[in-house]
């Protein structure tokens, strides 16, 4: 928990700001009335007191805002935080850190101005998610990282816009269970390529924490998301497509006829789910508890399990 120590604004960039003492925070758009707010990731910037106060034994005669920041922290290591981070920011402002550090090609107006910047070394930049006025002495609090979820639904006809999709919809709103945020929704033929395709995208290049597949898990000769899933797999969970099918076991035997997977890629875990939202349902509620804490180990944010068994089961 840190605290505001300045809220400031400039109608230029590449200028000092003034301490307001207050402002408006507005979704994604940045501080109302400042140069840097617009439909971009750097929308607000965050300097904290301590840099400046740095800068100031150095022999500079610099105070918040000379650095062009839009809010001066105190009490909180910005650093730290890593990219992802969502901070709630007074009572109603939620902001999510974008980018740490800057490079600067060309020295600005506030080097030559304050003697020197500090920004591009120890300054933070978010992304304003929700909306609300900031003044200062107002909290900060940084709050779990959210989970970065992408849903795939696989169906022919839903792709052709012949049926709705309803699972994937579903998943949208169970993931908040978790702390999860859907960043990423598709609905996909039942290709195998093209979702083995979009999995790897989303891993590799997006760096998804959970990728939940609805769909495609059965008999039929076009049901073949097992097999894309398989087919970018560095490791299989047999555990959890296990849990699912004895939850659904309880409800009804067809669920044995599931071909569902979970396996990891690299630091992506992906799990596959059945077609219908009421199974949808029942296999999340099976399956929810287990999966923050199975992703903050494979992301090396926790350790692993044994920690929390029973001294007599961890040694048999």
């Amino acid at each position: 928990m840190g605290r505001i120590i300045a809220v400031c604004t400039s109608e230029k960039k590449g200028t000092r700001k003034k301490n307001l003492g207050t402002g408006t925070m507005i979704e994604n758009f940045g501080l109302a009335g400042d140069a840097h707010g617009g439909e971009w990731h750097r929308q607000i910037s965050l300097l904290a007191i301590e840099s400046i106060q740095k800068m100031q034994e150095k022999g500079l005669n610099v105070v918040p805002g000379d650095f062009a920041e839009n809010l001066t922290t105190e009490a909180i290591d910005l650093l730290a935080l890593p990219v992802g981070t969502k901070l709630r920011i007074g009572e109603k402002g939620l902001g999510e850190v974008t980018q740490i550090g800057k490079v600067c090609h060309n020295k600005c107006a506030v080097y030559y101005q304050a003697g020197d910047c500090i920004m591009p070394k120890e300054g933070i930049f978010i992304k304003v998610l929700e909306g609300g006025s900031v003044q200062v002495g107002d909290e900060i609090e940084v709050l779990s990282q959210m989970i970065k979820v992408g849903v795939i639904t696989a169906s022919d006809k839903g792709f052709r816009g012949e049926r709705e999709d309803l699972s994937g919809p579903a998943l949208k709103e169970l993931v908040r269970d978790i702390q999860g945020e859907v960043v990423e929704y598709v609905i996909l033929p039942d290709d195998q390529k093209i979702l083995a395709d979009r999995m790897r995208s989303w891993s590799d290049e997006l760096e998804l924490d959970l990728i939940l597949t609805t769909g495609g898990t059965g008999f039929s000769q076009r049901d073949i998301t097992p097999e894309a899933t398989l087919a970018v797999a560095d490791r299989l969970v047999p555990g959890i497509a296990e849990v699912m099918r004895a939850q659904s076991l309880k409800v009804t035997p067809m669920s044995m006829l599931s071909r569902a997977v979970a396996v990891l890629r690299k630091r992506t875990l992906i799990i596959n789910l059945p077609g219908s939202p009421k199974a949808v349902r029942e296999c999340w509620a099976a399956i929810a508890p287990a999966l923050p804490h199975g992703i903050q180990i494979l992301k090396g944010e926790a350790s692993d399990c044994a920690g929390d068994r029973p001294e007599r089961e961890q040694t048999e």
